[in-house]
């Protein structure tokens, strides 16, 4: 038999790491009014990949499967309309 892959951890793309820098410079100037230099980004895009991608992947993870519960429930009880009176 053959064993289950293991995940790799969330990873993000170069293009979704830039958009997600240039989120948190527009946040420090706009909300605090400071300027956040290309390290304090890096250093605090790293901090939410290592420490919430997980979190925020596992949340995913369990309101597909709540999703999917629900989805069955209603085939199962669709399978038991489809059934004929008999005799």
């Amino acid at each position: 038999m053959k064993k289950r892959e293991i995940f790799s951890p969330v990873k993000l793309t170069d293009s979704q790491k830039e958009k997600l820098n240039a989120e948190i410079k527009a946040f420090y100037l706009d909300e605090r009014g400071e300027e956040i230099g290309i390290i304090e980004q890096m250093q605090l895009m790293e901090l939410f990949e290592r420490k919430m991608a997980p979190i925020i992947y596992n949340k995913a993870l369990d309101d597909a499967k709540r999703w999917f519960s629900q989805m069955m429930d209603n085939l199962d009880s669709d399978y038991y309309t489809l059934y004929k009176e008999e005799g």
